[in-house]
């Protein structure tokens, strides 16, 4: 959440050959249906955004037994060291439980929200946890350095982003050749999970977006009670 509208780079800044008119051409538009923006993108509407007004439901203290996270740090396998990007940190509630797993490491808490970017740095002072660091994306870049970042976890974000595509292309651009990126989404495949049909995905529609910038896919886990989570990993030798 919070994540988006995310990122509207060229891909000719990321994939050599691919012009801003091709890049723009795989978007279409269509009358916006409701929680929708009327932009499509391999065939699924782009969800609207969910505003810095949502700070109180991101940080609700029924989350761990709504969304159970604390299984998800379990899966994350993590080394001391890593560095990981929390894209569209938001409030920095998934920030704050990676760092401890990354003490010699850190936690980039990327947002394009500087009310986001505040809170988090409240938070730092206040819980004294100090390896995350706050990265203001812009509607071009997310900012991440180039090739050094270990892990990167979206949350119920990218949905959202109003560019996935060159949103895709940025992480992968700053991930290390074998660096994972992970996906947490609404299972749509589940009707009784009871979120907004345009804030839900299909392992289905992710593997197809994902794919289609050149992430690999590893694995899907179903463990959690309403979510995907999905492993992608940016190949070792390109």
């Amino acid at each position: 959440m919070l994540r988006a509208c995310f990122f509207a780079f060229s891909l000719s800044c990321l994939v050599p050959g691919l012009s801003a008119e091709e890049a723009a051409s795989h978007y279409s538009e269509k009358v916006p249906s409701r929680d929708g923006t009327g932009k499509v993108y391999m065939g699924r509407e782009i969800s609207q955004v969910v505003s810095q007004h949502a700070i109180g439901w991101l940080e609700r203290r029924d989350r761990e037994g709504e969304e159970k996270p604390s299984l998800v740090m379990e899966h994350l396998e993590l080394a001391p060291d890593a560095v990981v990007a929390d894209i569209g940190a938001g409030s920095g509630y998934f920030s704050f439980l990676i760092a401890p797993l990354v003490p010699k490491g850190k936690v980039l808490a990327v947002d394009i929200q500087q009310e986001m970017l505040d809170f988090i740095e409240g938070k730092k002072k206040l819980k004294k946890i100090f390896n995350v660091e706050p990265l203001l994306g812009t509607i071009e870049d997310t900012r991440l350095p180039e090739n050094q970042v270990d892990l990167a976890i979206l949350v119920d974000a990218y949905h959202e982003f109003s560019h996935p595509r060159e949103m895709a292309a940025s992480i992968f651009k700053g991930l290390k050749p074998g660096g994972r990126i992970v996906l947490l989404e609404y299972r749509a495949e589940d009707p009784s999970v009871a979120i907004k049909p345009l804030h839900k995905m299909s392992v289905k529609q992710v593997r197809r977006e994902m794919e289609a910038v050149g992430f690999e896919f590893k694995e899907v886990r179903d463990f959690l009670p309403i979510q995907h989570f999905l492993v992608f990993q940016k190949p070792i030798q390109s």
